[in-house]
């Protein structure tokens, strides 16, 4: 399915998100906070637009996703990135290589995500940490009920104008409304391990940034 989208990925996400997805890759690089030299893993990073930010602050960052599409398209556009293929319930990397992982609205899609936040933890050095931004449930019940409308009724129809794919953006609508609000997911991460688990909700809740810290 994200083979089959990989060509214009990134131009729909900024049609469907109303550009939105621009701010929220920004608050998850400050929340990631990588530095010179760190290594960063980005996982269900796509074309790798999500790992860019990392990169330009002199960060070694490893692209890595489940779909051979979307890293093809990656490396037309940036070759000079390790894009690397991966399962993110069983992760091609060593214990305690990471000082920060991140995965971006690609969590959602893990057949097996309790598996995928316990290899999240394994491959994170002792004191890395883990930034998760995903989409969540909005906070104000009248806005949470006009979102769902929009995911179920209006994200079709874009998606036909602008997708390659669109019958793929009806599975990510049906998926977003059956995820786990904030206080499940950061109860998951608990379990699989991370300590000081918090969240922060953007644009009212329809996305939610999730930290958490490997102790040392």
């Amino acid at each position: 399915m994200f083979d089959d989208v990989a060509e214009r990925y990134d131009l729909t996400n900024d049609v469907l998100s109303l550009g939105q997805d621009r701010r929220w890759r920004k608050e998850v690089a400050r929340a990631v906070d990588a530095r010179p030299a760190q290594k960063v893993l980005d996982l269900a990073a796509g074309t790798a637009t999500s790992s860019l930010p990392f990169a330009r602050t002199g960060a070694y960052v490893v692209p890595c996703d489940f779909s051979l599409g979307m890293l093809q398209v990656g490396k037309k556009k940036h070759g000079w990135l390790p894009f690397t293929a991966g399962d993110a319930t069983k992760l091609p990397f060593k214990d305690d290589t990471f000082d920060a992982v991140t995965i971006s609205f690609g969590l959602r899609n893990v057949q097996d995500f309790d598996a995928a936040l316990r290899e999240m933890y394994r491959v994170t050095r002792p004191g890395g940490r883990v930034v998760i931004c995903e989409f969540s449930h909005p906070t104000w019940a009248p806005f949470r009920t006009l979102y769902t409308e929009y995911l179920m009724r209006a994200l079709p129809p874009v998606a036909r104008a602008v997708s390659s794919n669109p019958e793929a953006y009806v599975y990510l609508a049906e998926s977003i409304r059956a995820w786990p609000d904030q206080p499940a997911l950061a109860e998951r991460l608990r379990k699989a391990g991370w300590s000081k688990v918090a969240w922060r909700n953007l644009t009212g809740g329809v996305v939610t940034l999730h930290r958490g810290f490997k102790e040392s």
